[in-house]
């Protein structure tokens, strides 16, 4: 008796294997690098025993020393403390914006997606209207309305970042709720509360997941260069963009200053993205 190999089945189940485990891989270093930054944020102004905002101008500019670990910056104030509450501005922030983003987003496309008819097409047309005014034109109306204020770059940055979760969650829904299975449970007598829970949910989490991954990453990436050219967070607060902009005169007589709230800014932008992972789509 001879065997037969299935030899395509056999390359495309070995196949999948380095597929699946790259983008775990990538999740688990981006989660480790995010939970570092973390830390830092959470207990860095703690741990160092110094002040975010007193100024020591009999301190400045010192190099990185076992008294300040990243050194001081051109008011003496310490740099460790302050990339910390910077990086605790730009998470809070990021993560505030993506949630009120993704709450409307969402939201409204699953309204349109289950109501369809007028309503689909009004939130339609309200989402094509979004995307044809330029979103950093949008944040910079709103934050001249309100000037350094975290409500109004919170408002403007969601108000540009509502609309790629509406997309993706009428699309995804659409779908899901014309499938067999659902057409089955509304013949069976389910409600939409067991549609949602049991149907769309399950599809839509782990889209959504991702792209509030990459939602924060973009508003983390707004909010410092709304502060790099001074129209977002003013000064003494510690956020990435404006110590940047305060910093870069310094570069070259102190060129570790500018690089902390830089690599912070980098390694926090990669972790997202590595959490992120790299597919949006089945």
């Amino acid at each position: 008796m001879s065997a037969t190999f299935d030899m395509p089945s056999i390359l495309t189940e070995h196949s999948h294997e380095p597929a699946a485990s790259a983008p775990r891989a990538s999740r688990i270093a981006g989660l480790v690098l995010l939970s570092a930054l973390l830390m830092m944020a959470a207990l860095g102004p703690v741990v160092s025993g110094h002040d975010a905002i007193s100024q020591q101008l009999d301190q400045v500019r010192q190099a990185p020393s076992a008294t300040h670990w990243l050194g001081t910056d051109h008011l003496g104030r310490d740099q460790f403390t302050r990339v910390a509450m910077a990086l605790r501005v730009s998470l809070v922030g990021g993560l505030l914006t993506v949630l009120v983003a993704a709450a409307l987003g969402a939201g409204l496309g699953l309204l349109a997606a289950w109501r369809q008819g007028w309503t689909e097409r009004m939130a339609v047309v309200l989402a094509d209207c979004a995307m044809a005014l330029p979103g950093l034109l949008l944040v910079l109306l709103i934050a001249a309305i309100a000037p350094g204020s975290f409500s109004a770059l919170y408002l403007g940055l969601a108000a540009t970042l509502w609309v790629e979760h509406f997309r993706l969650v009428r699309v995804m829904s659409r779908r899901v709720l014309a499938s067999p299975a659902v057409e089955a449970a509304r013949l069976l007598g389910f409600g939409p509360r067991y549609i949602i829970r049991t149907h769309l949910l399950p599809a839509l989490l782990p889209m959504l997941t991702t792209v509030v991954c990459f939602g924060v990453a973009n508003a983390v990436l707004a909010l410092a260069a709304l502060g790099l050219v001074g129209v977002g967070l003013q000064p003494p607060t510690a956020e990435l963009g404006v110590m940047l902009i305060d910093l870069m005169p310094y570069y070259r007589e102190a060129p570790w200053l500018i690089a902390s709230p830089m690599a912070c800014l980098v390694l926090l932008l990669a972790g997202l993205v590595l959490l992120a992972g790299n597919k949006v789509a089945p």
